[in-house]
């Protein structure tokens, strides 16, 4: 296993729609695998594969506190949402930044599994706001285009800045 490199904003392939699964291979569980390891370890609660720059349709996710709940979902679609509420998110693609977002608070999706095998599923509370924070990373989209136009730049320069500062830390050794 390998820990993969994330994607950080504003690297354009976070905005590259990802295109689907031809089919499920020896090669994907592997991809899988370092996805969960590299998921783990930033730490976090969901990865796409295009925050590791693979412009493909899957994500793994693990929202429970012992990390003993693997979840993988290829080629995911959501069926159906309902009800509404306020959450509060980061993203390991926007390191070091939270803000409140609305999502659904359930829904049913569709995918899947790490064999290949199709299931749907109902989800809610933190899962189901996972499951949507993912599906927009394979849409091209991240938690912070839900956010006003001011917010957005604003977590722009923070995020050029810390990278200008670490270039030169690094310099400095």
């Amino acid at each position: 296993m390998a820990l993969l490199p994330i994607l950080h904003f504003p690297d354009p392939h976070l905005r590259t729609p990802a295109r689907p699964v031809e089919s499920v291979d020896n090669a994907l569980s592997k991809t899988l695998e370092d996805m969960f390891e590299t998921m783990y370890a930033a730490p976090g609660i969901g990865l796409a594969a295009t925050q590791v720059g693979i412009d493909r349709r899957f994500a793994v996710i693990d929202v429970s506190e012992e990390k003993n709940e693997r979840r993988v979902f290829i080629n995911p679609e959501i069926l159906e949402r309902r009800g509404s509420c306020d959450s509060d998110e980061g993203c390991l693609s926007v390191p070091e930044y939270f803000d409140t977002v609305k999502r659904a608070e359930w829904l049913r999706v569709r995918a899947l599994d790490a064999e290949g095998e199709s299931f749907e599923l109902e989800a809610e509370g933190l899962l189901a706001i996972c499951i949507q924070h993912e599906i927009d990373h394979l849409d091209g989209k991240l938690f912070i285009d839900y956010l006003s136009d001011l917010k957005r730049r604003r977590v722009r320069k923070q995020l050029e800045k810390a990278r200008r500062e670490a270039r030169a830390e690094a310099r400095s050794y």
